[in-house]
């Protein structure tokens, strides 16, 4: 099954075949727009001729911030989110050897256990954690037991709450109407 969460087909593609990637869209999916958010692998891998966790961990961290914050920027504040997707990088080689997806496949995980390995990564507190669990069962076809518990809505059915129903532009946009009118009744309470 392939994904769709930005209008550019190689950003799709590069979410598509690696799990360190799209686990790098869902970290910068915040203050920024989705399609955008996700984009950033893209962008850092044509600035470093690839999109590779070790070369990521092991850039000089000065050099890594101006490459991902130079317009167009990975993200409005390129330069914090460059430091947490370094941060991002090691944690992921030092616990899971490099390799993201096990993450969610390592002893077969139940949804629980996933969303504590996820919350474990810096930068991630429970939105992020049950947006991610739903995108990987919704779009990744990923099985994993009790994910409708461990997703709370973002597990509905049909629903336009995140990134996780994003499979085109007619669902981007249901999606952002969805959010902005969550943001408009949060501001009239």
């Amino acid at each position: 099954m392939a994904i769709w969460l930005t209008a550019d087909d190689d950003a799709n593609k590069l979410l598509d075949t690696d799990p360190f990637a799209l686990l790098v869209g869902m970290t910068l999916d915040q203050q920024y727009p989705m399609e955008a958010a996700f984009a950033g692998p893209k962008k850092l891998a044509d600035r470093m001729d690839g999109f590779d966790i070790a070369k990521i961990a092991a850039h000089d961290p000065a050099e890594f911030e101006e490459l991902a914050a130079t317009p167009p920027a990975i993200h409005r504040y390129g330069r914090s989110m460059a430091r947490r997707v370094q941060e991002l990088a090691k944690t992921i080689i030092a616990e899971y050897e490099g390799d993201t997806a096990v993450i969610w496949t390592r002893d077969n995980p139940d949804a629980a256990e996933v969303f504590r390995r996820l919350k474990a990564l810096p930068g991630w507190g429970d939105q992020k954690c049950k947006i991610f669990i739903a995108l990987l069962v919704k779009q990744r076809g990923v099985t994993l037991d009790g994910w409708e518990k461990a997703a709370g809505n973002y597990s509905e059915d049909g629903s336009r709450r995140s990134i996780a129903d994003v499979t085109g532009p007619d669902s981007l946009q249901e999606v952002r109407a969805f959010k902005k009118a969550e943001k408009a009744a949060a501001k009239e309470k």
